[in-house]
């Protein structure tokens, strides 16, 4: 395989950084195509752990490239402070990071409007990072490409549109607007940083896949908080599923090898939104701690719950999913029993399938399953596993219709068993 795409396949926080980390040990090139500062993917190498918002997780694989494509939205300050960190821990040499210079700039008035939109009765429980607001301006066409950051005069008059529309908005919601010197200045304090590594990255990216170099599309979030085909209205603002790679990286779909999406071994889910196998319990409470489920962004407890297998045929149908990638099936250690939702009870009857709409009246349908106590972490084959545990992982690869490539079985890079390397025919 030459491109290949990982996405989330339940509500972001799927362990991407993880599992992309392991599959560009053998890429050339990996590419974040869409979301922004609200991703946070984590890494665990030995005793070392790394966080990443923006920069791509295939940064601790010091030959390949590492590409900000410009479906991303970026917030310039954040970024500095991400490559002052990753610089300092000795993992970002020079010439591995190209950003895009049309990839759009969060800028100081993106993160006060979703800052006091998150205030009111109208939350739905974003990061308050700025990225829907400054979605909304690259839709509405007054957004701030990172390449105004070479023509001074061009970015005054870009940022003077901007706060022009923004300012009586702000105002109804209680703040007061930034001044577009304070805007400015900011930018100017960050500019030298990030000019020199701005590129036209489309042609890059695809003249990387053209010739078959390996290339992996990071996604961010995930499959159920796509604006199109998510739970609407609780939603990010971009497309993580994977037509959104094409769309984002400026390559075709005929370009794409194969498409793997993560999927942990229960759901959790952050902010608000529908979240129907959500536990309120001691089983809840396990998988929140034992997990960490804590957002590496925000900080926030996670909403925790059992696997949602329609859910997961919908996110296999949608993204067109070749294989799955299953994390965190250690968390599940330790419970009597774990239950898997297999369809929903709605007014109109029983059915296999996400009722998205109305989901809201719909009644999961569980099937149970016993529990196992023994630790995962040292297995390296599916065989070294408990009876039940693989019990457990043969029932979901059946009933989501797509073959593991893939298990976690901890959150260090060692601790996985690996089925099939997606570039192991390269």
């Amino acid at each position: 395989m030459a491109a290949v795409v990982i996405v989330g396949a339940q509500w972001g926080d799927e362990g991407k950084g993880k599992i992309v980390d392991i599959f560009t040990e053998r890429a050339d090139m990996v590419v974040r195509f869409g979301g922004g500062p609200n991703a946070g993917h984590t890494l665990v190498v030995g005793d070392q752990k790394v966080i990443v918002r923006l920069v791509p997780s295939g940064v601790l694989r010091p030959e390949v490239k590492c590409v900000l494509a410009q479906g991303m939205v970026i917030d310039p300050k954040s970024l500095i402070g991400e490559l002052d960190e990753l610089t300092a821990r000795g993992l970002l040499g020079e010439g591995r990071l190209v950003i895009s210079d049309r990839a759009h700039a969060i800028l100081p008035y993106h993160l006060l409007v979703d800052g006091l939109r998150e205030q009111g009765k109208g939350a739905i429980g974003t990061t308050k990072r700025g990225v829907g607001p400054c979605y909304e301006d690259k839709v509405a066409r007054r957004g701030v490409q990172l390449g105004a950051l070479r023509d001074g005069a061009r970015l005054r008059e870009l940022v003077e549109a901007a706060l022009a529309h923004w300012e009586a908005h702000i105002r109804a919601l209680g703040g007061t607007a930034p001044t577009v010197a304070s805007v400015l200045d900011e930018l100017e304090r960050v500019r030298e940083r990030i000019v020199p590594l701005l590129a036209e990255t489309q042609s890059m990216v695809e003249r990387a896949v053209r010739s078959k170099e390996r290339v992996l599309f990071e996604g961010a979030q995930g499959t159920l908080l796509d604006i199109d085909h998510g739970t609407y209205p609780f939603v990010t603002s971009s497309n993580p599923t994977a037509g959104g790679a094409c769309i984002g990286a400026g390559v075709g779909p005929t370009r794409i090898d194969e498409v793997i999406g993560l999927v942990k071994a229960y759901c959790t889910r952050v902010g608000g939104g529908p979240f129907p196998t959500e536990l309120d319990d001691a089983s809840g409470e396990h998988l929140r701690r034992v997990g960490a489920e804590f957002g590496s962004v925000t900080g926030r407890p996670r909403r925790a719950g059992w696997l949602d297998l329609p859910a997961l045929r919908y996110a296999v149908r949608v993204n067109g999913l070749d294989a799955l990638a299953l994390t965190k099936l250690d968390v599940l250690t330790g419970l009597d029993h774990i239950d898997v939702c297999v369809a929903y009870r709605t007014p109109d009857g029983e059915t296999p399938e996400l009722p998205l709409e109305g989901i809201e009246k719909a009644e999961p349908v569980y099937k149970r399953f016993e529990g196992w106590k023994e630790e995962l972490g040292a297995a390296r084959s599916l065989d070294a596993l408990p009876a039940a545990a693989r019990k457990y992982l043969d029932f979901v690869e059946a009933e989501a219709e797509c073959p593991l490539a893939l298990v976690s079985v901890g959150s260090r890079r060692d601790e996985t068993i690996v089925l099939r390397h997606p570039f192991e025919a390269s």
